[in-house]
């Protein structure tokens, strides 16, 4: 298998195009996340495909946020006018959102996994019995359903 080509660092023009991009994947990745937080009461609504699929799209996002990160870190070492590096400032800002976000999407991705209507369909009729009856009791680990 061959190595990917070497990324092509951007000058500076291109400041306005990456920070656009970086604000379109931070807010589509508080979406997610906000999405996930409301699929938590009831995991059941999604399947191992998606949470599958969730979970390599956002650990593929983590290798790219990696090159982002080294392009703002190029530009803030460059020449740039006042301007130019507040906008590389915001955008280290926009950085650690990003991935702090990128985390949390991919921990509670893994949480859901193990309640998928396949997972679920997996189960006896008695551990379904078992945890409907124990659910809010104290020291169970699921929450009451909503």
């Amino acid at each position: 298998m061959t190595d990917p080509p070497p990324p092509q660092w951007k000058p500076i023009s291109w400041l306005a195009v990456i920070a656009d991009h970086v604000d379109g994947m931070l807010e589509t990745d508080r979406e997610q996340l906000a999405q996930l937080q409301e699929a938590r009461a009831q995991p059941w609504l999604l399947d191992d495909a998606t949470v599958a699929r969730l979970m390599r799209v956002f650990t593929e996002q983590q290798a790219d946020l990696t090159l982002f990160d080294e392009q703002i870190r190029r530009w803030a070492f460059g020449n740039c006018t006042p301007a130019q590096r507040r906008e590389v400032v915001r955008l280290e800002g926009q950085m650690q959102q990003l991935r702090a976000i990128n985390t949390a999407v991919l921990a509670l991705a893994t949480e859901l996994q193990a309640g998928t209507i396949e997972q679920q369909l997996a189960k006896s009729d008695v551990e379904l019995g078992l945890e409907v009856l124990l659910q809010g009791w104290p020291g169970s680990q699921r929450r009451p359903r909503e």
